[in-house]
């Protein structure tokens, strides 16, 4: 427990019940009401995180009725402290209701101190949990988002986006390289919107989804009348940005033949539509992306180099998900706490299994995959928590790389581990230091030694 008791109310008639149950929880500071009018004051005042309710109060002792409306007031004014009702011998259809209408667990008279206590002990820790991750949530989208929109804590990361960031207002191309899912269309809007352009359209075609033969007629357009099914002059991808950006995704699915047009408009910043002679002008900023090795297209003829040295007059590249510590516990709170609301509003955070495989996965699909596993597990998750077999996550098969100079081994495993509890414990130095099994001058120490950022 914490270093100050944390407030336990038990709202309970019975004096001698009373007595017994004030002094049978020695690591919290327990409050008694006992009736509705005091439970209510006291709740008000302290602010329980568990709430232990008896459910026939007067002036309906024999009944649920008043201690059904103590749950029901509880429930609106403070709906994340955990009620345990207590209910008489063969009652369990008023426990199932009281659960129903939101209480955490029941027990049944008489009292067995040692089984509820162990219920009122479960009932806190889950209640911490809970905590930690709305905290998390609700700082999550300020405190590590960059570019307006990328949430991340990793140095690699926050180097890339620093990088755009210095870049957006120039009129140089950017060529952005990552795997999949890595988040390319993500930065290429954060650099849209950090220029002088934000102002225009940002304009997105992903090269690969598109045929061959209507690909064209995509980028630049066409007449009316200038194949069959032309019915109507449609502006292009490349027209609708002007004054804008142009997101090119997956580049490298350029044919060849489309790659000499587009080479032309990036020289002379003019298109022709399909079926016309007029040329255009338009101001539109190129930003590309891919997954492929253009170098290696160059080399075996599928990539133009002219092209390449027009498209990749900056060049950033995108680590993956694996190589940004902690970033994938960020995500997938800030993921959880997208979907939840809709999906599955009881779902309020993730349990400690889940958060450590989240932390070991070594997640090859990137951010894509998080984002599909979280959404996945908060649809079928049963509890408030999302477990690591709601997320369908297994150990990672194999070892890491492993280095012989233990110098180097322990650093590299200091500082992974130091980053992973700084993500889980969103930057606060307590709780870190309490996750590593340090003291604060000791996590201090370490911060500095390895250059790292609370």
């Amino acid at each position: 427990m914490a270093d100050s008791k944390p407030a336990l109310l038990v709202v309970e008639d019975d004096a001698g019940l009373q007595a017994q149950l004030k002094w049978a929880y020695p690591d919290f500071e327990v409050h008694v009401a006992g009736d509705r009018a005091s439970a209510l004051t006291l709740l008000r005042a302290v602010a329980p995180a568990v709430v232990t309710l008896d459910l026939g109060l007067p002036p309906d002792p024999d009944g649920t009725t008043e201690g059904l409306a103590v749950l029901d007031e509880i429930m609106a004014l403070k709906p994340d402290t955990k009620v345990i009702v207590a209910t008489g011998h063969g009652a369990r259809e008023s426990a199932l209701q009281a659960i129903a209408r939101g209480a955490y667990d029941f027990y049944q008279k008489p009292v067995d101190i040692d089984a509820i206590g162990l219920i009122v002990r479960r009932a806190y820790q889950l209640h911490l949990i809970e905590a930690e991750n709305r905290q998390l949530a609700g700082k999550v989208g300020e405190e590590n988002r960059v570019l307006g929109r990328m949430i991340t804590a990793a140095p690699e990361m926050v180097k890339v986006a620093r990088t755009i960031e210095r870049v957006a207002n120039t009129s140089v191309s950017v060529m952005l390289l990552g795997a999949s899912g890595t988040g390319k269309e993500l930065l290429a809007r954060g650099l849209h919107e950090a220029s002088a352009r934000a102002a225009g359209m940002f304009v997105a075609i992903n090269c690969a989804a598109i045929p061959e033969n209507l690909l064209e007629s995509e980028l630049f357009g066409h007449e009316k009348g200038a194949f069959t099914g032309a019915v109507k002059t449609t502006e292009g991808k490349i027209e609708q940005a002007n004054g804008g950006t142009l997101f090119l995704d997956e580049v490298g699915d350029i044919p060849l033949q489309l790659q000499v047009k587009l080479l032309r408009f990036l020289q002379e910043r003019v298109i022709e539509r399909i079926g016309s002679r007029r040329s255009i002008a338009v101001d539109t900023r190129v930003v590309c992306a891919t997954h492929q090795n253009l170098e290696q297209m160059i080399v075996d003829g599928r990539f133009r180099e002219d092209l390449y040295y027009r498209l990749a007059e900056i060049v950033v590249r995108i680590p993956s998900l694996a190589e940004r510590p902690g970033d994938a516990t960020l995500l997938a709170k800030a993921f959880l706490q997208r979907f939840a609301p809709e999906m599955n509003p009881q779902v309020k955070g993730f349990a400690p299994d889940a958060l450590a495989a989240i932390d070991a996965w070594t997640w090859p699909g990137n951010v894509r995959e998080l984002e599909n596993r979280v959404k996945r597990a908060v649809i079928m998750a049963d509890g408030k928590l999302v477990g690591a077999a709601d997320l369908d996550l297994s150990a990672p098969e194999g070892e890491e790389g492993q280095v012989l100079n233990l110098k180097v081994a322990r650093e590299q495993a200091d500082r992974r581990t130091i980053r992973h509890a700084l993500a889980r414990s969103e930057g606060n130095i307590s709780n870190t230091a309490k996750l590593l099994g340090i003291s604060r001058p000791t996590l201090y120490d370490l911060l500095k030694q390895y250059d790292l950022q609370a």
